[in-house]
């Protein structure tokens, strides 16, 4: 089993994506440790004077101005994570719950916390057992973190709430903590402000779009050069040259990845046949240039997430060094930011949102052209085996429209949004909790929208009898047939079928079959 060891200077997008998909264990660096331990002493020297420090001695948001006496500030911390931990509605996945819980132990390895060490041992103990808090879907703002989500996660810590145990049967936490040895932790001054002040679930949401969206434009590729094929489409529009004079990068990419895809067909260049045109439609002449740009934006994206996973979220934080609240100390101070605002990451994650749902359209408009008789270059009507008697894949492209409908609804941003709350305090916040909830919803819809263009595809390349189709192409056939994915025939129950090249795509099935052939692709 792999295993990540966080120290103070963030993290990775690759380690983010091992422990929460694939269950690697978390260790803290020799660094660390010696960070918390120093940014705890800060904390406890000031906790210990008699001026007021926010999130030390103090109550929260709105209450910010009322001084906590020491009696109570056990007690506070104890009350911040029950009284937050108010969310509602469905359960979020597990992969969420294990990557917010992780990029928040990251921010805490940072030393600005003023977390405990042993705090932060807890919490990679937790993940190492395979608990996972119950988290809902509803519950954060995106501002000030996300608070009700990271509130769940710190009120398992404290042997409190639900969690789901490596068995997937969810029971209470104390319950799971004790069957592990783990003992709850008692918290003080600042560690429960620390434990929810962050931007980790929206941007761990972020980073797996950003690995499931890099398959997908990979995906889409293929399937745009499959449909070019079965359309007896030209190649002539992907040549280097032709993009080299936009330079693009991903459209660069994608007009290689479809020329290497389609290299050897027998099916290319036959656009002055029978019906001849002069150009294919947009929808397949222009599918570089609509997924290239999606591609440069996944890239602004993967910047962006790049740059959080570099940082340290929190608010107040402790910095080494310096004067204002720690009284010419000279050993460090709590500030007060506002760096926990969600914006940049809540802006891309609706980015993204936009161009899957473009990306959805087009894939979706080449379908329909492989079932239109009149546009689809001599294919039978819907592909079907005797159309009239038989309805092919009319319904099938039904459903990839639905899709792609709601798609379109997904990609109305969440960020432009704002609602105020904690009594006018936080009075502007970012939505992007509910940005990357949709762009979850929009990726997994976009999977589906791929998979029936490339079962049509498929279908539409075996009925043109006499051709021969690619290397590449012949591959995808071949191991969509394996997948379970049937051929061309009389009407059957389609959703099966539907469903086989959904799990097919999913799986990372269709990139392995071609690029077993081609070589990798972008």
């Amino acid at each position: 089993m792999q295993t990540v060891v966080l120290g103070t200077s963030g993290t990775t997008a690759a380690d983010v994506i091992a422990v929460a998909r694939h269950n690697a264990r978390v260790e803290l660096s020799e660094e660390a440790v010696a960070a918390l331990a120093a940014s705890r002493e800060i904390v406890d020297a000031l906790a210990a004077k008699p001026e007021p420090v926010y999130g030390v001695s103090t109550g929260f948001g709105a209450l910010a101005t009322r001084h906590i006496s020491q009696d109570l500030r056990a007690q506070l911390q104890r009350n911040i994570v029950r009284s937050h931990a108010a969310g509602m509605g469905p359960h979020v996945e597990r992969e969420v719950v294990r990557a917010l819980m992780f990029l928040r132990l990251k921010t805490v390895a940072s030393g600005h916390t003023g977390v405990r060490p042993h705090v932060a041992r807890t919490m990679a103990a937790l993940l190492n057992a395979g608990i996972t808090p119950v988290v809902h879907e509803y519950g954060s703002l995106g501002c000030s973190g996300d608070l009700a989500p990271l509130s769940h996660c710190a009120l398992a810590l404290m042997g409190e709430g639900d969690a789901e145990g490596p068995d997937g049967v969810v029971r209470p936490a104390g319950e799971l903590l004790a069957a592990h040895g783990i003992v709850p932790v008692e918290l003080r001054e600042k560690e429960g402000l620390a434990l929810l002040n962050g931007t980790d679930g929206m941007l761990g949401m972020l980073l797996m779009a950003i690995d499931d969206l890099k398959r997908l434009y990979t995906s889409a590729d293929i399937t745009a050069a499959l449909s070019l094929e079965a359309l007896l489409g030209t190649d002539k529009v992907l040549a280097p040259e032709l993009h080299a004079i936009r330079p693009h990068p991903g459209q660069g990419a994608s007009a290689d990845n479809m020329l290497r895809v389609l290299a050897g067909s027998g099916l290319t260049g036959h656009h002055q046949d029978d019906a001849p045109r002069v150009q294919d439609a947009y929808s397949v002449r222009c599918a570089p240039q609509v997924a290239g740009a999606g591609r440069d934006t996944l890239a602004y994206a993967l910047t962006v997430a790049e740059r959080e996973l570099a940082s340290a979220v929190d608010n107040p934080v402790v910095l080494f060094g310096g004067t204002s609240q720690a009284e010419g100390s000279g050993e460090g101070r709590v500030e007060s930011n506002g760096n926990f605002h969600g914006a940049p990451v809540a802006y891309v994650l609706d980015f993204l949102a936009i161009a899957a749902a473009d990306l959805g359209s087009i894939c979706e408009r080449r379908t329909d052209r492989l079932l239109d008789k009149n546009r689809s270059h001599g294919l039978p009507p819907f592909l079907a085996d005797d159309a009239g008697v038989d309805s092919g894949l009319m319904i099938a492209q039904y459903t990839q429209a639905a899709l792609v409908s709601e798609m379109k609804r997904l990609a109305a941003p969440a960020s432009v949004d704002s609602i105020p709350s904690s009594a006018m305090q936080e009075d502007h916040v970012s939505m992007g909790w509910s940005a990357a909830r949709k762009l979850r919803t929009a990726i997994d819809n976009l999977t589906r929208i791929v998979a029936v263009e490339l079962y049509a595809a498929t279908r539409g390349i075996e009925l043109r009898e006499g051709l021969t189709p690619a290397p590449a192409s012949q591959a995808v056939i071949k191991a969509v047939r394996e997948a379970g994915v049937e051929g061309p025939g009389p009407d059957r129950y389609l959703a099966p079928d539907l469903a086989a090249a959904d799990a097919f795509v999913r799986a990372g099935g269709l990139v392995e079959a071609v690029t077993a052939v081609t070589g990798p692709l972008a």
